[in-house]
């Protein structure tokens, strides 16, 4: 299974790129609020044919240079090197690195573009530096950086529960979808400690999630103190079962085809792009290509 991915020694080149995927909540139920912050969940995650790029080149003097085009988040607070000085510091190890983000995923828009640039940089870093760390350990690193580190080192769609960490693979239909990207940023810490979400959701059964109809229990919050994304699920559900994804701003359809997507897109309001569904991560499909070369 890919999730249970061992990364073997591989004798490569050392300079290589990955792609770094959006995520999709295709449901969320919060159960519970823990003592240390965090909330119990339940969600199903699903990865996206679209997102960010990671170049990665080797470098002999230990240092960790990020090239990248944000304007509003310092290097000390960027996932990437949070997530590289972390992997090189508990391997210890003597290399460096040079990373190039080619940022596509927007920020604060629920579909992990932080958590999987982390989660790339360790998948990609494990390799270079000829680490040979399993996923359980770059998981358990990744999971100090962020809730949703794990689904993107694990590498398949997944039922989740616990903070998101508690993973079980599972086999989805690889549909098209509709994503509209509503023009403001959410954060996540902001909607997990407004006093209006609903946190004593009953906890169901991975079998009954597909019965949810694709429940989020942050969209209220959001859609109240958001008028953007209300106007965007709502612009959406003319046409189906419109959703939010995350507790971010990005919202989504399921539609019957790509050519369906493509054309409601081109009639649509909204800032937003086509994809399709995946359930084998772009970040490992591409490793698993550098595995045969």
């Amino acid at each position: 299974m890919t999730g249970n991915l061992t990364l073997k020694r591989l004798n490569i080149m050392h300079k290589f790129s990955l792609p770094s995927p959006a995520k999709l909540n295709l449901m969320l139920r919060i159960t519970g609020r823990r003592a240390d912050g965090y909330h119990n969940l339940q969600t199903i995650f699903q990865f996206l044919d679209y997102g960010d790029t990671l170049d990665f080149e080797l470098r002999q003097d230990g240092l960790i240079v990020l090239q990248h085009d944000l304007t509003d988040v310092a290097d000390d607070d960027n996932l990437i090197i949070k997530a590289a000085k972390s992997l090189q510091q508990a391997a210890n190890c003597k290399f460096g690195a040079t990373i190039t983000l080619h940022k596509k995923i927007p920020m604060g828009a629920g579909l992990g573009g932080g958590s999987s640039n982390a989660a790339t940089t360790l998948l990609g870093l494990n390799v270079l530096w000829k680490l040979d760390w399993q996923a359980a350990q770059l998981s358990q690193l990744g999971l100090h950086l962020g809730a949703d580190v794990p689904i993107f080192i694990f590498g398949r769609s997944a039922w989740a529960e616990g903070i998101g960490e508690q993973l079980i693979a599972l086999d989805l239909a690889q549909n098209a979808y509709l994503v509209l990207r509503p023009d403001c940023k959410i954060s996540t810490r902001e909607i997990f400690c407004h006093p209006a979400l609903t946190r004593d959701s009953t906890p169901i059964k991975v079998a009954a999630s597909e019965a949810q109809d694709g429940r989020n229990d942050c969209e209220s919050v959001v859609t109240a103190q958001y008028p953007a994304v209300d106007n965007a699920l709502s612009w959406l559900r003319q046409y189906g079962k419109g959703k939010l994804t995350g507790t971010g701003s990005c919202v989504f359809l399921e539609c019957a085809s790509l050519e369906q997507a493509h054309k409601l897109l081109s009639d649509c309001p909204f800032n937003g792009f086509v994809a399709t569904g995946q359930n084998t991560s772009p970040t490992h499909q591409a490793l698993m290509l550098i595995s045969k070369e």
